[in-house]
């Protein structure tokens, strides 16, 4: 296995001097895997679906982060390389299995290599919203972070009939409160926790600089097959947006 290929940083910032509070996080905005790993021996359709990022993910920040003027970090390698929202401990941080793909690739790495890949791409990623934030703090701003996901329809075989996941710890109330705004001002079907949830590693971004640092925070699950179009992803911009600012008024951070 190469120990090469990871030195474009892993971090792309948008908008850092936006005036909303929101700071948005897109941990798997990218499918990007460089040449010399040569796809982590995946074709290459399997690195362009969902197991290799959230798919519409990033082109919704975007837009979202456009609508609110919000501050925007992506991560700019695929999730198979590295999965930004679990620590280094994790298992799952660099899968050997996603859903009912090996991926070869990822099989009986060395702690070295292992090791590399958490410096080069989870460290740098996650030192650059620190820093942000303690900027924030530094200039006396508030901070509600939010982090934008999406979600497979069919998962293991199963069909997923939620379509906006908020996906927290029991006593999040920020997060409660963005639910229940969201269901006052849409139809579509909304669930906490749902696709995943608390037992599952995946709030590892909002609890390390959200719940960590007494933060206000949510983590969004959309189902993708609602936003691959341009249009959908600007109204789901539109509507998320219009949720935020709402569950916004009041919260403390």
């Amino acid at each position: 296995m190469v120990m090469y290929g990871l030195e474009e940083s892993p971090t792309e910032e948008i908008n850092l001097t936006g005036k909303s509070d929101i700071l948005l996080i897109c941990e798997h905005a990218s499918h990007f895997i460089p040449e010399g790993f040569n796809n982590l021996g995946l074709a290459e359709e399997e690195c362009l679906s969902h197991i290799g990022w959230d798919i519409g993910a990033a082109d919704l920040a975007k837009k979202l982060s456009q609508q609110l003027d919000a501050s925007l970090i992506l991560q700019r390698y695929s999730r198979l390389l590295y999965d930004c929202n679990r620590p280094p401990d994790e298992l799952s941080a660099i899968p050997p299995l996603s859903e009912a793909t090996v991926i070869p690739g990822n099989s009986e790495l060395t702690a070295e290599q292992r090791d590399y890949r958490i410096q080069r791409v989870y460290q740098p990623f996650h030192e650059a919203i620190g820093l942000h934030i303690a900027d924030r703090k530094k200039a006396g701003r508030r901070t509600i972070i939010v982090t934008i996901h999406s979600f497979t329809p069919i998962y293991k075989g199963q069909v997923r009939g939620v379509e906006l996941g908020v996906i927290c710890d029991p006593d999040n109330e920020f997060s409660q409160r963005f639910y229940q705004k969201a269901r006052e001002v849409c139809d579509y079907d909304i669930r906490i926790n749902e696709p995943y949830g608390p037992p599952e590693p995946v709030l590892h971004t909002v609890t390390k600089h959200g719940r960590d640092n007494q933060i206000a925070n949510v983590m969004l699950e959309i189902r993708n097959d609602l936003i691959l179009r341009e249009n959908d992803q600007q109204e789901w911009a539109q509507l998320i947006a219009t949720v935020l600012n709402q569950a916004s008024v009041g919260s403390n951070s």
